[in-house]
């Protein structure tokens, strides 16, 4: 299975489906993984997986925002933006 940390400068569309899917009432600390990068810096991310892939989600306040926002309405997050 492969594995892939996400930025949220890389999120998509699929990903943001599959955060929604599994968080839909947010997030809290037991769903959060947090490790230190090869830099020593601490990370905190979220996971969600397909049938291939884990996906570590990095988290970031524009995140918790785009999530809030996507729910409401999900022509708010547009790929191309990126």
């Amino acid at each position: 299975m492969k594995r892939v940390i996400v930025e949220y400068s890389k999120l998509t569309t699929k990903i943001l489906d599959l955060l929604i899917e599994k968080y839909p009432d947010g997030y809290g600390s037991n769903d959060i993984i947090s490790f230190q990068n090869s830099e020593g810096k601490k990370v905190s991310t979220l996971e969600v997986r397909t049938d291939d892939t884990i996906f570590l989600v990095k988290i970031s306040s524009k995140l918790e925002e785009t999530m809030e926002d996507y729910q409401e309405d999900e022509t708010s997050f547009d790929v191309d933006d990126f």
